[in-house]
C-alpha cells in the first residue's frame, strides 16, 4: 500500500480485515499450506485488492508476527523484580493461560512459525526475546538467592511454563477430545497454580 500519505478509513479497514483473515489461515494450515488466494477469500477481497495493500504472502505472515511478538512478550516483560516473587510467577502463569484461553489462533500460528525453524523471527528470537528471558531468569535466579522461592533452573522454569500454558491451546482439539464438555481452562487453572506453588515453596 503507497506510504505517501495517512490510509483513510477503508484502507485501514481492509488492511485488518486481511490480518484477520490471515490469521485464521495460517493458523488453521501454517506458513506453508496458507495461500494468498485462500486469505483473499476469508476476508471477503479479490486477491488484487489484498496485493495493493500486502505484496506477498510473506509480507502478512510477517505483519502478523511482528505484531504478535509485542503481545506475546508483554506478560513477561510486567515480571516485577520488586513485587513478591510468589505471586509475580503466578500472576504470570494466569496471564500466559489467559491468552492461550483468548488467543488461540495466535498461539498456534507462533507454534507453527517455530516448528518451521522461525525463519521469519529468528532474529527477534535470538536478540530480543533472549535478552528479555535472559533478564527475568537473573530476576528468578536473584528470588532464590534470597531463599524467597525453591532453586531450580530459571531457564527451564520459563519454558515450562510457556510449554504448559500454551498447550492448551496448540493442542486444544486433543485436550477437548479427552475432556469432552468440560472447560479445560476451568480445571487448567487451579491444577496449575497448584503446581507451582508447591515447586517453587522453598
Amino acid at each position: 500500500m503507497p506510504k505517501d500519505r495517512a490510509p483513510t478509513r477503508i484502507q485501514k479497514k481492509n488492511r485488518a480485515a486481511i490480518l484477520e483473515a490471515a490469521l485464521n489461515v495460517f493458523s488453521a494450515h501454517g506458513f506453508r499450506g496458507a495461500t494468498v488466494d485462500q486469505i483473499a477469500a476469508e476476508a471477503g477481497l479479490s486477491k488484487p485488492n489484498l496485493l495493493y495493500y500486502f505484496p506477498s504472502k510473506e509480507a502478512i505472515h510477517t505483519a502478523l508476527l511482528s505484531g504478535l511478538l509485542d503481545t506475546w512478550l508483554a506478560p513477561l516483560h510486567d515480571l516485577d523484580e520488586n513485587g513478591e516473587p510468589m505471586e509475580e510467577i503466578l500472576s504470570y502463569i494466569k496471564r500466559k493461560l489467559q491468552m492461550s484461553r483468548e488467543l488461540p489462533r495466535e498461539s498456534r500460528l507462533f507454534a507453527n512459525e517455530l516448528v518451521q525453524g522461525a525463519p521469519r523471527i529468528h532474529d527477534a528470537l535470538s536478540n530480543d526475546l533472549k535478552a528479555l528471558v535472559d533478564q527475568k531468569a537473573a530476576v528468578l535466579t536473584h528470588w532464590m538467592d534470597q531463599g524467597k522461592i525453591a532453586r531450580l533452573h530459571p531457564h527451564h522454569l520459563i519454558f515450562s511454563i510457556w510449554a504448559l500454558t500454551q498447550h492448551y491451546a496448540d493442542f486444544d482439539v486433543q485436550v477437548r477430545a479427552i475432556l469432552g464438555d468440560e472447560d479445560p481452562f476451568e480445571g487448567a487453572a487451579p491444577f496449575i497454580d497448584t503446581l507451582y506453588r508447591k515447586l517453587l515453596t522453598p
